[in-house]
């Protein structure tokens, strides 16, 4: 039986954990876990996770390893039932996962390797992700990441469109093209090609994949070859989910973002624009510090203008060491409430934008018997079922208000 693998965090990890279940085939007894460090919760679940897993499971094996681990291993080893700590870079590494392989902290260093394993397997789901960049080159004042994941790396080209291949002749209808800062693509590699003509070129040369979508994007970085494919390409999914973060723009100059508010409209209208009906997301943080009532009042306000269906929203989360950490708080009972509220307004555009689609007929990847995702990334629950990892015809009959409801067309 081969290890079991938990995932926190983002698409990213969860292509590292497909990586890693592949590698550590012949790791029986061992659980690991992949951590997160973009918050505080999501460190405080890993450790939960990790102290159940010693009481529950006596005698097997704990490897942990992700940013959280890759910051900080120490305090991860002195966990109970931790065996082994492995950094970013050495959990990829096939003779990290050899029988008898490691001491109790492995040598924490900065990835330099960029090349991915290659992974046809994806444990229970129906779209595959497919890693293209690693790393981070900004500082945003509120991030840790860049200290977790290193500086930016590109995936050649080549070397994606193998994996896309590969995954498509192993049946996956949707790739998911990840990383850490995804349209940073390309120029560390030759000839700097962007990301929207590595996206081009996948299309290209795997004219077998029914669907590509793009990970979180930040909007002052997306190229003209991707906004021709946002407005031409069929396959590329009329799905956009920015790294917006914030609303006002002295909240956005403070985290050092790339992006103004002005930026980030005119990436939402251009985008419809280009493919109406477009679904747009967003990720954005409540309660950043220095963040008054009239600042929070400006990314409210700017939520309810962009109409943006799909928010993912989180309140601020201190990361020690980072320039954001030493910034006069905002109460975290008031971050909680600011966060209640954005989301409140992303509920409200989400069951606008999915009244919408009744009565429409749209393509559906299933990824149970009875539920999946539109093309829009719209959560979809048929009445009937369905062979699960299929692209269906399906008519929308209904809407909850958070998802949609389907028959087979």
């Amino acid at each position: 039986m081969t290890a079991e693998v938990l995932t926190f965090g983002c698409r990213l990890n969860a292509y590292e954990s497909e990586v890693m279940r592949s590698l550590a085939a012949d790791a029986t007894d061992t659980v690991v876990v992949n951590t997160c460090a973009v918050t505080a919760e999501a460190e405080r679940q890993a450790k939960q996770t990790i102290r159940r897993l010693a009481r529950e499971k006596p005698g097997t094996a704990i490897v942990v390893t992700g940013c959280a681990a890759q910051i900080d291993p120490a305090s991860w080893a002195a966990l109970p039932g931790v065996t082994r700590v492995l950094g970013n870079e050495d959990k990829l590494k096939p003779e990290s996962w050899a029988v008898g392989a490691g001491s109790a902290v492995s040598d924490i260093m900065a990835a330099k390797e960029t090349a991915p394993h290659m992974v046809t397997e994806f444990a229970g789901r129906a779209r595959a992700f497919v890693q293209v960049q690693q790393g981070c080159d900004h500082r945003c004042t509120f991030c840790i990441i860049p200290f977790g994941r290193g500086p930016n790396r590109s995936v050649p080209i080549g070397v994606a469109v193998s994996q896309v291949r590969a995954l498509v002749e192993a049946g996956f209808q949707e790739i998911v093209l990840t990383g850490v800062d995804i349209a940073s693509y390309g120029p560390d590699l030759p000839g700097s090609p962007s990301l929207g003509q590595l996206a081009r070129r996948l299309l290209a040369l795997v004219p077998d994949l029914p669907r590509l979508r793009l990970s979180s994007i930040d909007p002052a970085a997306i190229d003209e070859d991707l906004w021709r494919l946002i407005g031409e390409e069929p396959r590329l999914m009329p799905h956009l989910h920015l790294s917006l973060q914030a609303g006002s723009d002295l909240i956005l100059k403070r985290m050092k973002r790339r992006h103004l508010t002005a930026d980030a409209f005119a990436a939402i209208e251009r985008a419809r624009s280009l493919r109406p009906g477009i679904a747009i997301g967003a990720d954005l943080i409540a309660g950043f510090p220095t963040e008054t009532d009239a600042l929070f009042q400006e990314t409210l306000d700017f939520v309810e203008a962009a109409d943006m269906p799909f928010l993912h929203v989180f309140p601020y989360s201190e990361r020690p060491g980072t320039p954001a950490a030493r910034m006069p708080a905002v109460a975290k009972p008031l971050r909680r409430e600011r966060a209640a509220r954005l989301r409140e307004a992303g509920a409200r555009a989400a069951e606008r934008f999915l009244a919408g689609h009744v009565g429409r007929h749209i393509a559906l990847l299933t990824e149970s018997d009875d539920a999946g995702h539109s093309e829009h990334f719209a959560p979809v629950r048929l009445v009937a079922a369905a062979e699960p990892g299929r692209v269906i015809a399906a008519r929308v009959t209904g809407s909850t208000g958070s998802m949609l409801l389907a028959e087979a067309a």
